[in-house]
């Protein structure tokens, strides 16, 4: 594989005190990693050094301070920050906040600039990283306001794509916030990227109902009734395969999730609890809808383990294997659809 053909990934390093480093260490610990890509990390040699040390993991870092030295066959370190930053493994700081922003600004510009083709986050806290400068729910929402596109969270595994109505949001909001508009925007993102990014042709979709047992007609809520049923009824007729609403407790407890491309939830814990109950460890959150692709593990900073060592590097390994896979796949399918277009204009 030469260079050319290499995807650069770029990693942002996520908080300092929790265990994003530690699975960072542990993935590239595997020298065959670099047969696949060029890795490119945000943030400081020196704080990846101190891991390295903590871990024994005794990496080699080829430390740089501009995007333009990356170097093929070599694990490049961006020196995002020069100055020495007090490590605490397993306490949240304003100090792990403020150089998780950091890294993880550089490192979306950089993907902006096309410097690196792909980009894997590792947790942040999303209380500690608030600033005047981030002053987002989360990942998602800050890279939707820096990258083309509308987002949507998607949590998949091999075998389980869950995508969600709404995100970040209280409860209290949810019921609110739900409206024909919504539901078929995120189907509409979920649909398109199962096509593009998954190579799915014909995807089919399920929606999950708002209220227990979908209201059960009207008696318990009138969300699924008024609202859910007759938009997915609409997006029926419309030759695309979506089907539901769905009560969520049968939906998964009986398996019929496996009858579907994707499922959409109507809010976070929703569809993001019986996707952690299926697949934890094994699962990645991708950031669909967006003009450049995103990935990242599906667990948090895990303080309570951090800089011990035993943090398992499972879910951080999947989420660059399938940033890779995701690149590639909707590189590919442009790339058909641009010929085909050319095609087109030709007759």
């Amino acid at each position: 594989m030469n260079k050319e053909n290499k995807i650069k990934v770029g990693i942002s390093i996520g908080d300092i005190n929790g265990i994003g480093i530690e699975v960072i260490l542990k993935t590239f610990a595997d020298k065959r990693m670099l047969d696949f890509c060029i890795p490119v990390i945000f943030g400081s040699t020196k704080v990846l050094s101190y891991y390295n040390k903590l871990l024994k993991t005794e990496i080699q870092f080829h430390g740089i301070s501009d995007v333009n030295k990356i170097t093929e066959n070599k694990i490049n370190s961006i020196n995002s920050w020069n100055e020495d930053v007090e490590i605490t493994p397993g306490k949240s700081t304003k100090t792990g906040g403020k150089y998780a922003y950091i890294s993880l600004k550089e490192a979306v510009k950089s993907l902006k600039s096309g410097a690196i083709d792909v980009l894997i986050t590792a947790p942040i806290n999303k209380e500690n990283i608030q600033s005047e400068e981030f002053n987002f729910a989360g990942h998602t929402e800050f890279l939707e306001s820096e990258i083309e596109g509308k987002s949507l969270m998607i949590l998949m595994s091999d075998t389980l794509r869950v995508g969600l109505i709404t995100g970040h949001i209280p409860i209290s909001e949810v019921s609110n916030s739900i409206t024909p508009e919504l539901i078929k925007e995120k189907v509409a993102i979920l649909y398109n990227s199962l096509q593009q990014d998954f190579g799915i042709s014909k995807p089919k979709i399920a929606l999950l109902g708002l209220n227990p047992h979908s209201g059960d007609n009207g008696l318990i809520g009138k969300e699924d009734e008024e609202i859910i049923r007759p938009t997915v009824k609409e997006l029926f007729e419309s030759k695309k395969l979506i089907y539901g609403p769905y009560a969520a407790d049968g939906f998964f407890g009986s398996n019929i999730y496996k009858q579907f491309d994707g499922i959409l939830a109507m809010y976070h814990d929703q569809g993001l609890a019986p996707f952690k109950a299926l697949s934890f460890g094994k699962g990645v959150n991708f950031t669909a809808g967006l003009k450049l692709i995103r990935t990242s593990p599906d667990h948090g900073t895990a303080y309570e383990i951090a800089g011990k060592g035993v943090a398992d590097n499972s879910s951080f390994k999947e989420a660059f294997f399938k940033s890779i896979e995701l690149y590639k796949k909707r590189r590919d399918y442009l790339q058909l659809n641009q010929n085909k277009l050319k095609a087109s204009k030709r007759l």
